[in-house]
């Protein structure tokens, strides 16, 4: 069995964060969870997963410390997966790939869901990275100042 790279020693943030994440599995867990989902059962439907693979991803979002295993607020014997604080910071990531998704994965006039704001109804504005002085910014307006990888074992 081939041996996966990990990154969690890179000196990129990039890099630790998709190690955490995993898969496009993780990722789409997050978002479910994001949009409610609890149990197992929520997940797999949703999702259309196989079992031993949504178990294999919920576990490794649980020791990441981006999920965490609480018992179901119905009181049965089910557990429940509930975003930590860690999970609720990948909000704006969830958004982001949806909203670039959005842009470039649909036609204008295809039907799509939305992710809308509960107070008034109305889809969110785009994201925009902002300057530390609030400036919008776009990548050929930032530089990344590296530090010396660590040597791989």
């Amino acid at each position: 069995m081939v041996k996966r790279t990990r990154f969690d020693d890179s000196s990129c943030p990039v890099a630790r964060s998709v190690d955490a994440i995993g898969d496009w599995w993780s990722l789409l867990i997050v978002r479910d969870a994001f949009d409610g989902s609890r149990r197992f059962g929520e997940f797999q439907r949703s999702l259309g997963v196989a079992k031993n693979i949504l178990s294999t991803r919920l576990r490794a979002l649980v020791e990441a410390g981006i999920l965490a295993v609480e018992p179901a607020a119905d009181g049965s014997a089910y557990q429940a997966y509930v975003l930590t604080p860690k999970g609720e910071d990948l909000f704006p990531v969830v958004v982001a790939l949806r909203q670039w998704g959005e842009r470039h994965f649909f036609d204008p006039d295809e039907p799509h869901s939305e992710l809308l704001d509960r107070r008034d109804d109305r889809p969110l504005r785009e994201l925009t990275v902002l300057a530390a002085d609030g400036r919008p910014v776009g990548s050929a307006d930032t530089a990344v100042r590296k530090v010396a990888e660590p040597k791989r074992t």
